[in-house]
């Protein structure tokens, strides 16, 4: 206890430099105390937990002086507003560091009791406040954020001490700072709100001080907002009944005449909270307000598409954007089938206006698309996804130059663009495109995926071959069924060359687990199509090109069974039909 006593003595240092260096310490002998690996040579629970109680008793005392000693570190400078941004940013540090300490005091002396220290200390903080200027906020505020540092460590049915947190916060004066970290307390306790019974009388006076942070500065303004959203997300179930209140806050915020001060961005949380509460509402009261709640955020959107395709080039993205963010979070919460069905129809309507315009968008929208309906398996979205893929038809000239850049850049630049984030979603791109009709796009793409398979061929390629595995091997299958509908008739025969390279490259770069992809998809064709010995030619060549063999010398057997598939219209027919290659592309591929 000697040395324990010693660090008391040098966390009380006024030098934080000096204070600092017991931090591990404490933190070392917090995990110590409080995990169960400590104690498994004590025998049985019975025997682990008298122990646990025992050494947590004996440096109870050290980690309460702990708390007072740590805790006056958090407050702000006298000259707050002027000191530097360095100076601001490693008084930042210092309170993160604090909140940690605070978080091991919590772990070894309970939340509840730490939480009873601290605000003691609040308490003897705001004895002394006055409406006059003399009174010095730093203190409060720092005893405030010490208290919503331990959160996490607060039962949320805890009756003693934050019923009198929460009746005290209204009483503070209205400093921009302390008021920052009066809001940011309060969207720390937001589940403590919800589940005690002393939540719901407090949430209206909760919510006047969020509006007042709102007002106050741009920093109160993102902390109000940030704890308005928990509120509302913790507490939407007792804020069904408040929804006029909260639908004033909200058009005041969306329409920027309410004298809040947070930014574009930021107001999305508001937009996010008020979409969380109408989701408790009964079916009949939903739509009301739900329509309450797009119409201020789509007039702006008709009003500017009203004064005409000028003024509408002129103005700025963001003031467009804007307005799309915060109808995507109004329907990221709204997933039944026949809203699902109405937005999927307005993005269709987008893509065709859009035209050239979306090229760079494809890889995004169709990954987008095929991770919600992964999630949610509705319809609509594969229809979405033809849409799209039609508007992409319509502008090959787009993918041919899109994925002649990409080929150049896995050839010239791969440590650039195989390990960006573009990589998969174009790879997605390319496996829906393979089958358009143009000549140099579908040229382009089939470029694109052969240089992709044939990457780890060059000298510096290798290092590449795990992050390509890792998006092509899921998507294998898919592939080689595309492919070897191609090759039997989905595309012309004069793409047969280009075709066939890139089946080969797939099974040289794969061996026998592109093998196993072709055996399924050729398995798949009837043997009135295409008979076992030309079933059984073909798999060889693959075979072949899977133990290393010249593909130049392969290309016969792969142009037999094309010819074989392609015959005359009806068997042609019979073997699209079940390889079904333009059904494949809206398939999701398993995420990588």
């Amino acid at each position: 206890m000697l040395i324990v006593q010693a660090l008391i003595d040098v966390a009380s240092n006024p030098e934080y430099y000096i204070a600092s260096m017991t931090f591990s310490f404490w933190h070392n002998l917090q995990v110590n105390l409080t995990e169960r690996d400590s104690y498994l040579s004590c025998g049985d629970e019975a025997s682990i937990e008298a122990e646990r109680n025992r050494r947590l008793q004996i440096f109870r005392s050290s980690y309460e002086s702990l708390l007072s000693l740590v805790s006056f570190r958090v407050q702000y400078p006298h000259d707050s507003e002027n000191i530097s941004r360095e100076d601001r940013r490693e008084f930042k540090q210092t309170r993160y560091a604090v909140a940690d300490v605070l978080i091991d005091a919590a772990s070894v002396l309970g939340g509840e009791v730490t939480l009873k220290i601290l605000y003691m200390k609040l308490v003897e903080d705001t004895h002394s406040c006055r409406s006059d200027e003399t009174w010095d906020w730093r203190p409060s505020e720092a005893s405030l954020y010490c208290i919503r540092a331990i959160s996490s460590y607060i039962s949320v049915v805890e009756a003693e001490v934050m019923p009198q947190v929460m009746a005290l916060l209204p009483k503070l004066p209205l400093q921009p700072q302390l008021l920052q970290t009066v809001c940011l307390t309060i969207g720390a306790y937001s589940k403590w709100l919800d589940a005690s019974p002393n939540g719901l009388p407090v949430l209206p006076s909760v919510i006047e001080i969020l509006m007042s942070g709102m007002s106050a500065s741009e920093d109160s303004a993102a902390a109000a907002a940030l704890a308005f959203r928990h509120i509302c997300d913790d507490c939407r179930q007792k804020l069904c009944g408040s929804l006029d209140g909260l639908f004033h806050i909200y058009h005041r915020a969306v329409s920027g005449q309410g004298g809040y001060k947070f930014s574009a961005e930021e107001s999305l949380y508001l937009v996010e909270a008020l979409s969380m509460v109408i989701t408790e509402l009964p079916p009949e009261n939903a739509k009301k307000a739900l329509e309450a709640l797009c119409l201020p955020v789509a007039t702006p959107l008709q009003e500017l598409i009203n004064q005409g395709p000028t003024q509408l080039q002129k103005a700025l993205a963001r003031e467009l954007t804007i307005h799309v963010d915060r109808l995507g979070n109004i329907f990221s919460r709204a997933w039944d089938m026949r809203t699902m069905e109405s937005l999927c129809r307005a993005c269709k309507y987008a893509v065709k206006t859009s035209g050239k315009f979306m090229g760079i968008t494809i890889g995004a929208i169709l990954e987008e698309i095929q991770g919600l309906y992964q999630q949610h398996h509705q319809p609509c979205f594969l229809y979405l996804s033809s849409e799209v893929i039609k508007d992409f038809t319509a502008r090959p000239d787009i993918a041919d130059d899109c994925f002649l850049l990409a080929s150049r850049c896995i050839r010239y630049c791969p440590h650039l663009f195989v390990a960006s984030a573009v990589f998969r979603p174009l790879v997605d791109c390319a496996m829906n495109g393979i089958t358009v009709q143009h000549r140099e796009a579908c040229s382009s793409i089939l470029t694109f995926l052969s240089d992709v398979f044939d990457i780890s061929n060059s000298s510096r390629g290798e290092q590449y071959k795990s992050t390509r595995d890792t998006i092509v091997v899921p998507r294998g299958p898919s592939l080689s069924r595309i492919l070897i509908a191609s090759l039997t008739g989905a595309l012309p025969s004069s793409r047969l060359e280009v075709v066939t390279y890139t089946l080969l490259a797939l099974t040289r770069a794969y061996g026998m687990m592109a093998l196993e992809w072709a055996k399924e998809s050729i398995s798949l064709i009837p043997s009135t199509a295409v008979t076992e010995v030309e079933r059984s030619r073909f798999l060889q060549a693959l075979l072949e090109a899977a133990s290393g063999a010249d593909i130049s010398s392969l290309t016969a057997p792969v142009e037999e069974i094309s010819d074989v598939c392609r015959r005359n219209r009806a068997v042609q027919e019979i073997v699209q039909g079940v390889l079904r290659p333009l059904e494949l592309n809206f398939v999701p591929a398993i995420s990588s």
